[in-house]
């Protein structure tokens, strides 16, 4: 696979995306799907109160049109199980993320899922994508990154999977906060792993579906980008996430992903401390939480907290894909 073939899956998906946002935008407005503002977050926020939101579904429908459409033109025979999988996650998680923002919409519930229901759904699809791993075979150690160092995990692999789809799905859902801070964020970090899934013995499938994911989060940038004209809601967020999670997995990167994935383990990581703190002590350390909002609340602008954000997120995934590639 060269490279002109990563450069035009890129380039099919960002087409799929932009082209067909023009139609889709206007849609999710007649049907009144419009994102409603949490009180308790940033008041300068409530003014994107009614901007359409579900806008995931096309990112969803993106990725996947123009993975199988680059593996059949790739002549590399029948779609593997990988490929499969990791439509399943996303479309799992998508449908997730569906019922949690209609729920929001048309039930005029700002929670949209109860806590328990959305764990519920994660759970599930976590551990169907395990048992299929396992009916495959698929190798249950973990590789220390930079070193030859290999951890046979057997049975508590099936945790670490459950963690990481889980937990790679909430943290990324976290970071969905601001006018394309998760677009370029997921972008950045899909590219990394496309990269490294092409490099060495090139997991073609794996690639394609990264570089798929990068070209549909370009597109939606466009129009997602501040002032956002369409949100992807928990629908993208969600399907984002375990996706993620999904390729480390399926690419035996399960530990680079906290690197490559900085940026949402830092906006989670504030979360925590954040709770932890307020419950203990009554204080609080951020003076919001997520990260993003402490930052917009020290006055900086929008579009300040969002490229400072993608450029850590630029450093978080060279860093990652340094040290698999280059440090021995």
């Amino acid at each position: 696979m060269n490279i002109v073939v990563l450069i035009i899956t890129i380039a099919v998906a960002f087409l799929i995306t932009v082209l067909t946002s023009p139609i889709f935008i206007p849609f999710l407005r007649r049907l009144k799907f419009g994102q409603s503002i949490r009180e308790e977050g940033p008041q300068s926020h409530m003014k994107k109160t009614g901007t359409p939101t579900m806008g995931g579904m096309m990112i969803v429908v993106s990725v996947a049109a123009t993975s199988l459409i680059m593996i059949s033109k790739t002549g590399v025979g029948a779609v593997s199980y990988e490929l499969w999988l990791l439509l399943f996650v996303m479309v799992g998680y998508g449908l997730l993320g569906f019922l949690d923002d209609f729920i929001k919409i048309a039930m005029k519930r700002n929670l949209g899922l109860t806590s328990k229901q959305k764990m519920a759904g994660q759970l599930i699809i976590a551990l169907v994508f395990y048992i299929i791993l396992r009916y495959h075979d698929f190798a249950t150690y973990i590789h220390i990154p930079g070193t030859p160092v290999t951890f046979e995990l057997g049975w508590g692999y099936a945790l670490l999977i459950v963690f990481m789809l889980v937990g790679a799905s909430n943290a990324v859902n976290l970071t969905d906060g601001l006018d394309g801070l998760l677009a370029g964020t997921a972008a950045i970090a899909f590219g990394a792993f496309g990269v490294l899934a092409w490099y060495g013995f090139p997991q073609v499938e794996v690639t394609i579906f990264s570089l798929a994911a990068v070209g549909s989060l370009l597109g939606f940038l466009v129009f997602n980008a501040h002032p956002a004209k369409v949100f992807m809601g928990d629908t993208g967020s969600l399907a984002l996430g375990g996706s993620i999670a999904a390729v480390a997995i399926l690419t035996k990167l399960e530990v680079i992903l906290v690197i490559i994935g900085g940026v949402f383990v830092l906006e989670t990581l504030s979360v925590i401390i954040q709770v932890i703190s307020f419950k203990t002590t009554g204080k609080r350390i951020f003076k919001m939480s997520p990260l993003h909002h402490h930052y917009e609340l020290l006055g900086w602008s929008e579009w300040r907290v969002v490229t400072t954000f993608w450029l850590m997120g630029l450093i978080f995934a060279a860093l990652g894909v340094y040290i698999e590639v280059w440090i021995v």
